[in-house]
């Protein structure tokens, strides 16, 4: 039971006036999920690089490389303008407790926007053996947040309520609303959570019983992190290109879930059905370096570097708010939370990229990126010490991972063949689950000034996840398999 010390009480409730949005910050707090969200890249950009698995560290001349090594604008020798939609679909299976979950989302997006300017140096301008200049501004998107699930199961030990109880047992109920004014209060004002008195001491009650409950959830998702970029590159006699770019990674993250929990068979006393609802919306900007070289020593093979600095993303924002209703016997009652808003920092982890490509006369082309990322070196701040928390479980789950691609290309008189490949390894410090793999084919077909491509990519990560996980109460890990389908298409003109 959980007992308060002795006060006498002669009603259900004490309603507070006026609502302290502090508790904001201990319910709904960003941790380390969020910075591991907005930390991954998974780079598209062109539907020519989508294709190739994004192998362009050492190949160069698509607007992608960018992103990537930037050292790859230094071998254009033209200029030129890309735009790339892409269809995206996203789905999720999902198993708990031996019941099977599944649902979709379909989104119509923008891979890629960019203009290159090439300068070719005039003969005897210089007096050393610069060949081009070359300058380029735009946009490839480094994630999408596409997806919906829809998780349910039976589950016989526990529920949400017990976590709220056992997470609200030392307080009093006139500060429930300012301590817990988006989830706690709401299930407390629609008596999902109750109070009564015996022998002069408090005690927390509840209608929702201790397991024998379904659950379910509904989640969806949309959004993407893009990043538009500034760049410059140079041309060292056609042997050593050189690049940098300026990154400003832009976060639009959307978040709609709906859970609950309800009495499947109808046996459960004064109890039907209890719903908690959850809004979210997150934005932000941030800026990063990038700098990179690329090497072309014999006319087979190509080797690249490239090195970012970690994004610092300096506006994040949150805005979110919930409502809980309850339909508990005949009685329905509903309440919706105040909404919340905080503003923090988050700074990524640096990348560094090795890259090789071998030429093969002008038929094709097999090429390969190896990137290594520690994401135990994400941080989290804000405008005062609420992230310590969240930090030291960042050290503690995360570690370092690599990351490779690999891509291929063949030429037949205009047409392009192409596929790739693609493995994201788990950010995990114990690799156990969340490592991406992508496969991917395209097309091609290209004129002097002009150039379509065509590309299929599809992607696939499994997880295990938990509804809800506290030191007294966990649910049994749910297992989730995403999969994602994309199709892009771009448009290149040179000029």
């Amino acid at each position: 039971m959980w007992v308060f010390h002795s006060k006498e009480i002669g009603m259900k409730k004490i309603m507070i006036i006026g609502i302290l949005l502090v508790g904001s910050i201990l319910v709904k707090a960003q941790n380390e999920v969020d910075a591991l969200m907005f930390s991954k890249s998974h780079y598209q950009g062109t539907a020519r690089s989508m294709a190739m698995g994004g192998a362009f560290g050492a190949l160069g001349a698509d607007f992608s490389a960018l992103s990537t090594n930037p050292a790859g604008l230094g071998l254009y020798r033209s200029s030129e303008f890309t735009f790339t939609p892409e269809i995206s679909t996203g789905k999720t299976a999902s198993t708990y407790n031996g019941m099977f979950g599944e649902d979709s989302r379909t989104n119509l997006g923008i891979s890629n926007l960019g203009f290159v300017i090439t300068n070719p140096v005039k003969p005897g301008s210089t007096s050393t053996p610069w060949k081009y200049y070359q300058f380029a501004f735009g946009m490839n998107r480094s994630n999408s947040f596409n997806n919906r699930s829809y998780i349910r199961g039976d589950n016989p030990d526990n529920s949400l309520v017990d976590v709220y109880l056992d997470n609200v047992w030392d307080y009093y109920p006139d500060q429930i609303e300012s301590t817990f004014p988006f989830d706690i209060y709401p299930a407390w004002y629609v008596y999902v959570i109750d109070t009564f008195s015996v022998g002069g001491l408090w005690d927390y009650t509840s209608p929702v019983p201790q397991g024998g409950i379904r659950q379910q959830q509904l989640q969806k998702s949309w959004g993407s992190s893009s990043e538009w970029l500034f760049s410059g590159a140079a041309n060292l006699n056609d042997r050593v290109f050189f690049g940098a770019t300026v990154g400003m990674p832009y976060v639009r993250y959307f978040e709609e879930t709906r859970y609950t929990e309800f009495d499947v068979a109808d046996t459960i006393p004064y109890f039907d059905n209890w719903n908690y609802n959850e809004t979210r919306e997150t934005r932000g900007w941030g800026i990063n370096l990038k700098v990179g070289v690329i090497a072309w020593p014999i006319d087979w093979l190509r080797v690249g570097a490239a090195f970012h600095t970690p994004t610092y993303f300096y506006g994040l924002k949150d805005v979110w708010y919930t409502s809980t209703d309850a339909q508990l016997g005949p009685d329905y009652n509903r309440k919706d939370s105040p909404t919340g808003e905080y503003e923090y920092e988050l700074s990524t982890p640096l990348k560094a990229i090795g890259s090789i490509a071998f030429i093969i006369g002008k038929y094709g082309s097999v090429s390969a990126d190896y990137e290594i990322v520690d994401y135990s070196n994400m941080k989290l701040r804000g405008d005062r010490n609420s992230f310590d928390d969240a930090n030291d479980a960042i050290k503690d789950i995360y570690g370092s991972t690599a990351n490779l691609r690999l891509g291929t290309e063949w030429r037949y008189s205009n047409f392009n063949f192409r596929a790739g490949y693609s493995i994201y390894g788990s950010p995990y410090a114990q690799k156990n689950d969340d490592e991406y793999k992508s496969y991917s084919l395209g097309i091609g077909y290209s004129e002097r000034d002009f150039s379509l491509d065509f590309a299929y990519v599809h992607g696939e990560r499994s997880r295990n996840y938990y509804l809800y996980s506290t030191a007294n109460f966990s649910t049994n890990p749910i297992s989730q398999t995403f999969t994602n389908n994309q199709f892009a298409l771009t448009a290149r003109f040179r000029f």
